[in-house]
Protein backbone atom coordinates (compact mmCIF):
# COMPACT_ATOMS: atom_id res chain seq x y z
CA UNK A 1 0.00 0.00 0.00
CA UNK A 2 2.95 2.22 0.87
CA UNK A 3 4.32 1.81 -2.49
CA UNK A 4 1.34 2.24 -4.41
CA UNK A 5 1.13 5.60 -2.42
CA UNK A 6 4.78 6.42 -3.51
CA UNK A 7 4.22 5.87 -6.69
CA UNK A 8 1.04 8.13 -7.16
CA UNK A 9 2.35 10.76 -5.47
CA UNK A 10 5.93 10.26 -7.73
CA UNK A 11 3.37 10.60 -10.88
CA UNK A 12 1.76 13.39 -9.16
CA UNK A 13 5.09 15.36 -8.68
CA UNK A 14 5.75 14.52 -12.36
CA UNK A 15 2.80 15.80 -13.59
CA UNK A 16 3.21 19.18 -11.98
CA UNK A 17 6.84 19.56 -12.99
CA UNK A 18 5.04 18.71 -16.40
CA UNK A 19 2.75 21.72 -15.92
CA UNK A 20 5.19 24.16 -14.15
CA UNK A 21 7.39 23.64 -17.40
CA UNK A 22 4.94 23.90 -19.96
CA UNK A 23 3.44 27.09 -17.70
CA UNK A 24 6.87 29.01 -17.91
CA UNK A 25 8.26 27.94 -21.94
CA UNK A 26 5.42 28.08 -23.99
CA UNK A 27 5.19 31.77 -23.91
CA UNK A 28 8.97 31.38 -25.46
CA UNK A 29 7.23 30.05 -28.65
CA UNK A 30 5.62 33.03 -29.73
CA UNK A 31 6.46 36.53 -29.04
CA UNK A 32 6.25 38.04 -25.65
CA UNK A 33 3.20 39.37 -24.42
CA UNK A 34 3.39 43.07 -23.81
CA UNK A 35 3.27 44.33 -20.10
CA UNK A 36 1.96 47.53 -20.92
CA UNK A 37 -0.76 49.42 -23.31
CA UNK A 38 2.04 49.79 -26.18
CA UNK A 39 5.93 50.38 -26.48
CA UNK A 40 6.62 52.31 -30.06
CA UNK A 41 10.45 51.19 -31.42
CA UNK A 42 12.68 53.81 -30.31
CA UNK A 43 14.87 52.29 -33.78
CA UNK A 44 17.69 55.04 -32.50
CA UNK A 45 17.76 53.99 -29.18
CA UNK A 46 21.61 53.03 -28.24
CA UNK A 47 20.28 51.85 -24.80
CA UNK A 48 20.93 47.52 -24.99
CA UNK A 49 18.12 45.17 -27.07
CA UNK A 50 16.59 42.57 -24.97
CA UNK A 51 14.12 40.75 -27.15
CA UNK A 52 12.86 44.27 -29.26
CA UNK A 53 13.38 47.54 -29.40
CA UNK A 54 13.55 49.79 -26.08
CA UNK A 55 10.22 52.04 -26.04
CA UNK A 56 9.87 55.92 -27.05
CA UNK A 57 8.64 58.07 -24.11
CA UNK A 58 5.35 58.07 -23.78
CA UNK A 59 5.05 61.63 -23.61
CA UNK A 60 6.68 62.01 -27.54
CA UNK A 61 4.20 59.08 -28.90
CA UNK A 62 1.26 60.33 -31.52
CA UNK A 63 -1.35 58.90 -33.41
CA UNK A 64 0.92 58.79 -36.17
CA UNK A 65 2.81 56.20 -34.78
CA UNK A 66 0.49 53.65 -34.76
CA UNK A 67 -0.23 54.67 -38.42
CA UNK A 68 1.33 52.90 -41.67
CA UNK A 69 0.51 53.89 -45.23
CA UNK A 70 3.85 51.36 -46.56
CA UNK A 71 1.28 48.80 -48.20
CA UNK A 72 -0.21 50.91 -50.26
CA UNK A 73 2.01 50.88 -53.25
CA UNK A 74 2.94 47.88 -55.42
CA UNK A 75 6.33 46.81 -54.56
CA UNK A 76 8.46 46.31 -57.51
CA UNK A 77 8.61 42.60 -59.76
CA UNK A 78 11.43 43.20 -62.00
CA UNK A 79 13.53 40.74 -60.93
CA UNK A 80 14.41 37.30 -61.73
CA UNK A 81 11.75 35.47 -59.51
CA UNK A 82 9.09 37.86 -60.65
CA UNK A 83 7.72 39.11 -56.90
CA UNK A 84 8.25 42.06 -54.52
CA UNK A 85 7.40 42.68 -51.12
CA UNK A 86 6.80 45.62 -49.13
CA UNK A 87 7.48 44.73 -45.15
CA UNK A 88 5.40 46.05 -42.71
CA UNK A 89 7.38 44.62 -39.37
CA UNK A 90 8.65 46.95 -36.27
CA UNK A 91 12.07 47.86 -38.87
CA UNK A 92 9.48 49.72 -41.07
CA UNK A 93 6.75 50.33 -38.65
CA UNK A 94 7.81 50.68 -35.07
CA UNK A 95 4.19 50.81 -33.46
CA UNK A 96 4.18 47.02 -33.68
CA UNK A 97 6.97 47.10 -31.19
CA UNK A 98 6.23 44.24 -28.61
CA UNK A 99 2.62 43.99 -29.96
CA UNK A 100 3.87 40.14 -31.21
CA UNK A 101 2.32 40.70 -34.92
CA UNK A 102 3.20 42.55 -38.89
CA UNK A 103 2.15 42.37 -41.89
CA UNK A 104 3.68 42.73 -45.55
CA UNK A 105 1.96 42.98 -48.70
CA UNK A 106 3.93 40.63 -51.79
CA UNK A 107 3.13 41.26 -55.25
CA UNK A 108 3.51 38.78 -58.16
CA UNK A 109 4.49 39.40 -61.86
CA UNK A 110 2.33 36.84 -63.76
CA UNK A 111 4.64 33.71 -63.22
CA UNK A 112 6.57 35.24 -60.62
CA UNK A 113 7.38 33.01 -57.37
CA UNK A 114 8.51 33.27 -53.60
CA UNK A 115 11.24 31.00 -53.18
CA UNK A 116 11.53 28.13 -50.81
CA UNK A 117 11.72 29.49 -47.14
CA UNK A 118 10.50 29.65 -43.81
CA UNK A 119 9.84 32.40 -41.36
CA UNK A 120 11.97 31.02 -38.00
CA UNK A 121 9.91 33.47 -35.53
CA UNK A 122 6.01 33.54 -36.82
CA UNK A 123 3.08 31.41 -38.15
CA UNK A 124 2.01 33.14 -41.34
CA UNK A 125 -1.47 33.71 -42.99
CA UNK A 126 -1.46 34.29 -46.33
CA UNK A 127 -4.68 36.21 -47.84
CA UNK A 128 -5.01 36.57 -51.61
CA UNK A 129 -6.26 40.55 -52.59
CA UNK A 130 -5.69 39.99 -56.49
CA UNK A 131 -5.32 37.65 -58.99
CA UNK A 132 -4.78 33.52 -58.68
CA UNK A 133 -2.21 32.30 -56.03
CA UNK A 134 -0.44 28.94 -55.33
CA UNK A 135 0.71 28.28 -52.01
CA UNK A 136 2.16 24.77 -49.93
CA UNK A 137 3.84 24.22 -47.28
CA UNK A 138 6.46 20.90 -46.52
CA UNK A 139 5.78 19.30 -42.90
CA UNK A 140 8.23 17.57 -40.69
CA UNK A 141 7.47 13.95 -42.09
CA UNK A 142 7.57 15.44 -45.78
CA UNK A 143 3.99 15.95 -46.79
CA UNK A 144 2.98 18.37 -49.13
CA UNK A 145 0.06 20.78 -47.68
CA UNK A 146 -0.69 22.93 -51.15
CA UNK A 147 -3.99 24.97 -52.35
CA UNK A 148 -4.47 27.15 -55.51
CA UNK A 149 -6.31 30.45 -53.89
CA UNK A 150 -8.23 33.48 -55.75
CA UNK A 151 -9.07 37.20 -54.16
CA UNK A 152 -10.78 36.76 -50.85
CA UNK A 153 -9.18 33.26 -49.87
CA UNK A 154 -6.39 32.50 -47.05
CA UNK A 155 -4.20 29.88 -46.72
CA UNK A 156 -2.05 29.48 -42.65
CA UNK A 157 1.52 28.45 -42.91
CA UNK A 158 2.84 26.95 -39.53
CA UNK A 159 5.43 28.25 -37.50
CA UNK A 160 8.89 27.01 -38.80
CA UNK A 161 7.92 25.07 -42.21
CA UNK A 162 9.60 25.63 -45.08
CA UNK A 163 6.95 26.82 -48.32
CA UNK A 164 6.16 28.67 -51.39
CA UNK A 165 3.77 30.88 -53.35
CA UNK A 166 3.51 31.23 -56.63
CA UNK A 167 1.27 32.85 -59.15
CA UNK A 168 -0.63 30.93 -61.05
CA UNK A 169 -2.84 32.88 -62.91
CA UNK A 170 -2.77 34.87 -66.15
CA UNK A 171 -2.22 38.78 -64.87
CA UNK A 172 -0.64 40.02 -61.68
CA UNK A 173 -1.04 39.34 -57.70
CA UNK A 174 -1.64 40.35 -54.79
CA UNK A 175 -1.33 38.77 -51.45
CA UNK A 176 -1.18 40.16 -47.73
CA UNK A 177 0.62 38.37 -45.48
CA UNK A 178 0.09 38.47 -41.75
CA UNK A 179 2.43 37.09 -38.92
CA UNK A 180 2.15 36.82 -34.97
CA UNK A 181 5.80 38.08 -34.67
CA UNK A 182 6.93 41.94 -35.40
CA UNK A 183 9.86 40.39 -36.82
CA UNK A 184 9.42 36.80 -38.06
CA UNK A 185 12.46 36.62 -39.74
CA UNK A 186 13.14 34.97 -43.31
CA UNK A 187 15.34 32.00 -44.41
CA UNK A 188 16.10 31.46 -48.18
CA UNK A 189 16.28 27.54 -48.84
CA UNK A 190 18.70 28.10 -51.58
CA UNK A 191 20.80 31.20 -50.33
CA UNK A 192 21.50 29.02 -47.34
CA UNK A 193 22.15 26.15 -48.74
CA UNK A 194 24.48 27.37 -51.53
CA UNK A 195 25.13 31.21 -50.17
CA UNK A 196 26.40 31.00 -46.73
CA UNK A 197 29.60 33.06 -45.75
CA UNK A 198 31.01 30.95 -45.10
CA UNK A 199 29.98 28.30 -47.49
CA UNK A 200 28.80 25.00 -46.63
CA UNK A 201 31.51 22.59 -48.50
CA UNK A 202 30.96 21.33 -52.12
CA UNK A 203 31.21 17.34 -50.91
CA UNK A 204 28.73 17.59 -48.08
CA UNK A 205 25.97 19.22 -50.38
CA UNK A 206 27.06 16.77 -53.09
CA UNK A 207 26.18 13.30 -50.85
CA UNK A 208 22.88 15.65 -49.51
CA UNK A 209 22.22 15.96 -52.73
CA UNK A 210 23.74 13.20 -54.54
CA UNK A 211 25.02 14.72 -57.38
CA UNK A 212 28.31 15.14 -58.78
CA UNK A 213 30.32 18.59 -56.77
CA UNK A 214 30.46 20.31 -60.33
CA UNK A 215 26.59 20.17 -60.42
CA UNK A 216 26.96 22.24 -56.85
CA UNK A 217 29.92 24.09 -58.05
CA UNK A 218 27.29 25.25 -60.76
CA UNK A 219 25.25 25.61 -58.50
CA UNK A 220 26.74 27.98 -56.38
CA UNK A 221 28.06 30.27 -58.85
CA UNK A 222 24.27 31.16 -59.94
CA UNK A 223 24.56 32.88 -56.19
CA UNK A 224 27.62 34.54 -57.13
CA UNK A 225 29.49 31.87 -54.61
CA UNK A 226 32.10 29.19 -56.02
CA UNK A 227 34.08 28.40 -53.16
CA UNK A 228 34.83 24.85 -52.52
Amino acid sequence: MAAKISSISTASSFFLVLCLILVFTLPCFSDPDELQDFCVADLNARSTMLNGFPCKRVSEVTSDDFFYSGLMKEASTANLLGFGVRFGDVNNFPGVNTLGLSINRVDFAPGGNVPLHSHPRASEANFVLKGKVLVGFISGSNVLYSKVLKAGEMFIVPKGLVHFLKNVGTGKAVVIAAFNSQLPGAALLANSLFASNPTIPNDILAKNFQVDGNVIATIKSKFGNQTK
